[in-house]
C-alpha cells in the first residue's frame, strides 16, 4: 500500500488513482457477494439432499415443539431464580396402552384345559366355579390348493349323442393359476414391492415352481383382461369438473444395453370428499417413454373443468377457455420449507407461518359443502393471501436474484393467479396432495422392479395401479378386490363394465371392504 509521501500532487492522477480503487473495491465485493450466494446454494443443496436421504418426510414445523421447549427454558429461568426444595414425587409405573380386542369375524380354535377329577389336597370331588379365556393371535402359513374341474361325459343309449357340461371359463385361457393366485401375484408386485424374481423364490419353498418369466406372463394376461375395467375408470375421472394431475419417474429396462432409461407415470385423481361430496373417489394412472408436454394433452383431450397441479411447463399449453389451472400451495410451502431446515432462515420461517394460516382455514372447513367453503375462505384466507402477496413484494425487494429465497418467492408470485383460484372457488382445494398420495405406492416400490424389457411394462403398471389405488380409495381389500373381478371378468358382458367398479361393489359385496 503506497504511503501519503508516495501519492501525486496531482489531483487528476489522484482521481485516477481513487477511481482505480474504487473499481477493484466493488470487483471484489461483487466477487464476496457471488461467493457468499454460492456458498448458501451449496449449503442449501447438500441439506436437502441429507434431509431427502435420512430426514423426515413431514413438512410441518412442530411449533407444539417448539412452544414446549420455549416453556421449559421459561421454567427452568423461573427455578433458576428462586430454587425450592421440593421432594421428589414417587414415580408412577408408566400406563400401558390397551390392547384392542382381536377381530370378532377371525376363526377361533378353542383348546380346553382339563383339570384333575380330584382335589389335589384332600381328593374330594370339584365342582365347577367358573372358567378364565385368554386369547393368543397365531399364524397359519398360506398355503397353495389344486382345484380339480371334473367334467363327467355321458352317452344317450338311444341316439349315441355325449353330453358333458361346458368347461368353466379360467382368468388365462389354458392358464394353470386361479384368480385367487393371480390375485396374489399382482398385490404382491405392485402394492407390497415384491419383484417376480423374489415371489418365485417364496413360492419354490413351498415347493410350487413358477419361474419368472412365467409370473411375468400371468401379468400380462391379468392386464389385459382389465382394460375395459381401467377404461372404464378413465372415462369417470375425466367426467369430473375438477381433476388432480401430477407424474413421477420410473426405471424402465432398456432394450439390448442392459441399462434403464426413465419413464413417467401419470397420476389423474377425482376426490371431491373434501368439499362434501358423496361421489366415489378414483385414481387413473397413465405410462409414456418421456415427459413431453403432448403427454398430458393425449391424456386430458377429453377433460374440460380445472386441473390441479403444479407448474409443469408440460401443462401450459392446457390451459385456456376448456381447462383452467389450479395451483398447488403444498409445492410452494415446501420451497421455504426446505430453505428453512438448510439455512435456518427467518424469512423462510415468516413464510411459512403465512402460508401454515391459509392451511388452519382448510382445516376447519374440509368435508363441508363447497358454497360453505367459499363464504369462509373469501372472509378468513382473502385477507390472508392479500397480505402474503404484499409481504412476498416488499421482501423480494431486499433479496439477491440468485438467492434461493428470491427463487422461491418468484416462484409463488409468477403463479398467483393459480395459487389463489382456489379461493374462488369451494370445490377446488388448496393444493394438490390427493395426487401425490397416489403416487407413493409407485415412489415406494420404484426401487423394487424394473420393467420386462419394453415400455409394455409400463403399460401394464398403469393398468394395475388404476385398479388397486381406486380400490383402496373406496376402502376395499386390493388382493379381494381383484380376485372377486378375476373370477367374473373374461365372462362379464363388456356393455355392464361398471358393475365390476370399486364402488359399485360396495354395499353388494361388504366383505371385500378392508377389514377396520
Amino acid at each position: 500500500m503506497p504511503q501519503p509521501a508516495d501519492l501525486p500532487n496531482d489531483v487528476e492522477a489522484l482521481k485516477g488513482i481513487i477511481l482505480e480503487r474504487s473499481t477493484k473495491l466493488e470487483v471484489a465485493e461483487a466477487l464476496l457477494i457471488s461467493q457468499k450466494l454460492e456458498l448458501e446454494k451449496l449449503r442449501f443443496e447438500i441439506a436437502y439432499l441429507k434431509r431427502m436421504k435420512y430426514g423426515r418426510s413431514s413438512e410441518q414445523l412442530d411449533r407444539e415443539l417448539v412452544q414446549m421447549q420455549l416453556s421449559i427454558e421459561d421454567l427452568e429461568s423461573s427455578l433458576a431464580a428462586k430454587p425450592l426444595e421440593v421432594r421428589p414425587a414417587p414415580k408412577e409405573p408408566p400406563e400401558k396402552p390397551a390392547r384392542r380386542p382381536l377381530p370378532a369375524e377371525l376363526p377361533r380354535e378353542e383348546i380346553v384345559h382339563e383339570n384333575p377329577c380330584a382335589c389335589p389336597d384332600c381328593g374330594g370331588k370339584l365342582r365347577p366355579l367358573g372358567e378364565d379365556v385368554a386369547e393368543m393371535l397365531e399364524y397359519v402359513p398360506s398355503h397353495f390348493k389344486v382345484i380339480k374341474h371334473v367334467r363327467p361325459k355321458l352317452s344317450c343309449a338311444s341316439c349315441q349323442r355325449i353330453v358333458q357340461p361346458l368347461a368353466p371359463s379360467r382368468p388365462i385361457e389354458r392358464g394353470l393359476a386361479g384368480p385367487g393366485l393371480l390375485a396374489h401375484v399382482l398385490v404382491s408386485k405392485y402394492c407390497d414391492h415384491l419383484p417376480l424374481y423374489r415371489q418365485s423364490q417364496i413360492y419354490a419353498r413351498e415347493g410350487i415352481d413358477l419361474d419368472r418369466s412365467t409370473l411375468a406372463d400371468w401379468v400380462g394376461g391379468a392386464s389385459a383382461l382389465f382394460e375395459p375395467l381401467v377404461g372404464a375408470i378413465g372415462r369417470y375421472v375425466f367426467g369430473a369438473y375438477k381433476v388432480h394431475g401430477d407424474d413421477t419417474p420410473v426405471p424402465v429396462l432398456f432394450p439390448g444395453r442392459g441399462t434403464t432409461k426413465q419413464g413417467r407415470l401419470w397420476t389423474y385423481v377425482r376426490d371431491d370428499r373434501p368439499a362434501g361430496s358423496a361421489e366415489p373417489p378414483a385414481v387413473f394412472f397413465r405410462y409414456s417413454p418421456d415427459r413431453k408436454g403432448e403427454r398430458p394433452r393425449a391424456h386430458l383431450a377429453s377433460f374440460s373443468g380445472v386441473l390441479q397441479a403444479d407448474a409443469y411447463a408440460g401443462f401450459d399449453k392446457l390451459y385456456g377457455e376448456k381447462i383452467k389451472e389450479a395451483a398447488c400451495w403444498a409445492h410452494v410451502r415446501r420451497k421455504f420449507y426446505d430453505i428453512h431446515v438448510a439455512l435456518s432462515s427467518p424469512v423462510a420461517l415468516e413464510a411459512l407461518e403465512q402460508i401454515g394460516r391459509l392451511y388452519k382455514v382448510e382445516e376447519e372447513i374440509r368435508g363441508r359443502p363447497p358454497s360453505e367453503r367459499y363464504a369462509v375462505r373469501q372472509a378468513r384466507a382473502g385477507p390472508e393471501l392479500k397480505s402474503l402477496h404484499e409481504w412476498l413484494h416488499k421482501t423480494a425487494t431486499g433479496l439477491s436474484k440468485k438467492s434461493e429465497l428470491a427463487k422461491a418467492i418468484r416462484y409463488a408470485l409468477s403463479n398467483w393467479v393459480a395459487l389463489t383460484r382456489y379461493c374462488e372457488d369451494g370445490r377446488l382445494e388448496v393444493d394438490n396432495n390427493a395426487a401425490e398420495r397416489a403416487l407413493r405406492a409407485v415412489a415406494l416400490g420404484r426401487k423394487n422392479w424394473l420393467f420386462a424389457g419394453s415400455d409394455d411394462g409400463g403399460e401394464r403398471a398403469a393398468a394395475i395401479y388404476t385398479l388397486l389405488g381406486t380400490a383402496k380409495l373406496n376402502d376395499l381389500n386390493p388382493e379381494s378386490y381383484l380376485r372377486y373381478v378375476l373370477e367374473r371378468i373374461a365372462d362379464h358382458p363388456i356393455n355392464k363394465i361398471e358393475e365390476l367398479l370399486p364402488w359399485n361393489l360396495l354395499l353388494k359385496m361388504p366383505e371385500l371392504r378392508i377389514a377396520a
